[in-house]
């Protein structure tokens, strides 16, 4: 049985939670219609003093959800094309939060596809900005499952599309699930 992800698991240290996310199953549920895709690909961002962390220029209207509790969703335009999404780590008022950066659909659709990246995720998963905030460990139309996968090999890397970071750019705070 698929067990949802608790306060607890998102509460923990960052990259802990980002390491662990891999293998985990995104749930959307609408209506009647329940979408899902395997976690395969994760980046961490953690703190103001993090130059390649959103909150690096401190609390905006943008950034806020950020700034509050573990466990909610943080979703935002990118190149004013693709809405990603993140999930809020640790303590309220320390900004942390993990980039779901690829997924394997689990639901069928669009079958020839293997894996979405971070943009094209949340189109296959019907997750907008309507939904930035959505508590993932109450919500029922946004949740994370534990369906009892073991993550074999996980690889760490730099994070991507942040050269303007300088030294905070080759962090190896992204995680990738090989399968």
């Amino acid at each position: 049985m698929n067990k949802k992800l608790d306060r607890r698991f998102v509460e923990r240290k960052t990259l802990q939670v980002a390491r662990d996310l891999l293998g985990k199953v995104i749930v959307r549920r609408m209506r009647s219609r329940e979408i899902k895709g395997r976690i395969l690909e994760t980046e961490a961002y953690i703190g103001e003093e993090d130059q390649a962390c959103h909150a690096r220029f401190g609390k905006t209207k943008r950034n806020a959800v950020m700034y509050g509790p573990a466990g909610h969703a943080y979703i935002y335009l990118c190149y004013g094309l693709h809405e990603l999404l993140n999930l809020v780590t640790e303590r309220k008022s320390l900004p942390a939060a993990v980039l779901i950066r690829r997924i394997e659909p689990l639901s069928g659709f669009d079958s020839e596809l293997k894996t979405y990246g971070p943009g094209n995720l949340t189109k296959y998963l019907k997750i907008t900005r309507s939904l930035n905030g959505e508590d993932i460990t109450k919500s029922k139309q946004l949740l994370v499952e534990d369906d009892g996968y073991v993550a074999k090999i996980i690889k760490r890397a730099e994070r991507i599309g942040v050269h303007y970071a300088g030294e905070d750019a080759k962090r190896k705070w992204r995680f990738i699930l090989e399968l």
